[in-house]
């Protein structure tokens, strides 16, 4: 199948295809004309990869996890649990900074509406 049937199959634009090969996590053969083809079994790679994407995962991240699939150990599985849990780590962290700012504006905020309460209207025009 060719890239436009490939991103009909899995909701990917052939941009994003385009850019998967870039990244090294997608490949495909060519045509003498330089086309792309692939075949049924990349639809399950882009779904694994968008899956991956969803998760918060970077290319490069992904890219370290493709052995797994490509080909599977209990070395590989093993690195890629290892992986899975940093980046879940630095998720966790980053979500735990989002909650201090959140905080943070919430307290701007009590502050802005008592302060409010301070203020005297403004004379009518």
């Amino acid at each position: 199948m060719r890239i436009g049937e490939l991103a009909t199959a899995t909701g990917v634009s052939a941009r994003s295809l385009r850019y998967y090969e870039e990244q090294g996590l997608l490949t495909s053969t060519r045509s003498p004309s330089g086309q792309r083809h692939y075949t049924d079994k990349h639809i399950d790679r882009v779904t694994f990869i968008q899956r991956l994407y969803t998760a918060g995962l970077s290319s490069r991240t992904i890219m370290a996890l493709l052995p797994c699939v490509d080909a599977p150990s209990e070395a590989n599985s093993d690195a890629a649990l290892a992986r899975m849990e940093q980046e879940r780590e630095r998720l966790s962290a980053h979500i735990d900074d989002l909650a201090r700012t959140r905080d943070a504006l919430d307290t701007l905020m009590a502050t802005n509406r008592a302060h409010r309460k301070t203020l005297r209207p403004a004379p009518a025009a």
